[in-house]
């Protein structure tokens, strides 16, 4: 869409205003943003939200410029401009509910507290699809994430280390643990039409961690531990990393208080700079490539398969992530997300 500037709306024509009303209401139909639309068009945001609120009191056909009066609209444009802002800013868990994703109920709860306007779970969908709203998969985020932190990692710091490596002929990587629990499972299952399986899971239940790292050229490393993960296997599994590496390695991680440890820092030192830590913001799992390493494994390897005991799991999650070691490709695919692709290689 084209941007207009300084579109003063009371000096254009009636045929001329009409279109551009529809214009508008039909991208936001489409999926764009009002705010976006209101931008692009160089109108106040306000009044789309008043075109929106027309369109959504008298269909198309309330759009024309000509038309004037008629019933007052239950919601108008400032009520809309409240209901977008509150769906698209705001956790449901900042409002007093016990769940943290937005349904038609939930948000229907709220139009009728706020504007004493009772409507349907139909009508409350119809209205979020007017506002250019729809139902999706949500991105988990964490309250005590910071996003300045995470703007300076991706403008500063991550370049730095990045031109750091270059100059050092090393090699970065993003490690990451994991849990491994027999009682996880992905997928669906058989059940009558019309009632929802309930799963039970049993108390005999077995697991293990793991710890891996990957690179932006395909390159995997894992170890399997049993029992918890503290600084000492972390450092074993540094070890590991380093033997037979023939350039400086860059790992870079969470927080974990393994990573961070008297004796992973000492042992670090005592590498004479063949390795280099470096720790990921706060809170931010989205931004370490390695956590689709885990992904993968949970969702597509072990969340399929039924498992009688923990030896039988340990195989199958081994031949997993060595088959992901011998296809590079699909390594190099977890740094082409949306919000790892920062990381991949040049």
């Amino acid at each position: 869409m084209k941007k207009m500037r300084d579109t003063d709306c009371r000096h254009l024509g009636h045929k001329m205003l009409t279109e551009m009303r529809k214009r508008a209401v039909g991208c936001v139909q489409e999926g764009q943003s009002p705010e976006m639309v209101a931008r692009a068009l160089g109108i106040n945001r306000t009044t789309i939200y008043d075109w929106l609120s027309l369109y959504r009191h008298g269909g198309w056909g309330a759009l024309d410029a000509k038309k004037r009066g008629g019933r007052k609209r239950k919601l108008d444009g400032k009520a809309l401009r409240w209901i977008f802002d509150t769906v698209t800013m705001k956790c449901p868990l900042q409002l007093k509910f016990p769940f943290a994703l937005w349904t038609c109920k939930m948000i229907g709860q709220l139009i009728q507290k706020k504007f004493a306007v009772q409507l349907s779970r139909t009508s409350v969908n119809r209205l979020l699809a007017q506002l250019g709203l729809s139902a999706q998969r949500p991105l988990w985020r964490a309250y005590q994430k910071n996003p300045q932190a995470v703007e300076n990692w991706l403008k500063i710091e991550f370049p730095a280390i990045k031109e750091q490596a270059r100059r050092d002929c090393a090699e970065i990587f993003f490690g990451d643990e994991a849990g491994v629990r027999s009682d996880h499972h992905s997928g669906t299952t058989w059940g009558a039409k019309g009632l929802t399986p309930i799963v039970y899971s049993t108390g005999a239940r077995f697991g293990f961690n793991m710890i891996s790292a990957i690179s932006p050229k395909g390159l995997l490393r894992f170890m399997v531990v049993e029992g918890s993960v503290g600084a000492a296997q972390f450092v074993e599994f540094l070890k590991r990393l380093l033997h037979g590496a023939t350039k400086p390695i860059y790992l870079i991680v969470d927080g974990h208080p393994s990573h961070k440890s008297k004796m992973t820092k000492s042992f670090v030192e005592n590498t004479n700079g063949r390795l280099k830590l470096f720790l990921l913001p706060g809170y931010s799992p989205e931004l370490n490539p390695d956590e689709f390493v885990w992904n993968s494994l949970k969702t597509h390897a072990l969340g399929r398969i039924p498992h009688y005991n923990k030896e039988q799991m340990k195989k199958d999650a081994i031949n997993h992530l060595r088959s992901l070691q011998a296809s590079p490709e699909r390594v190099r695919a977890f740094f082409q997300a949306p919000h790892t692709i920062y990381a991949a290689a040049a």
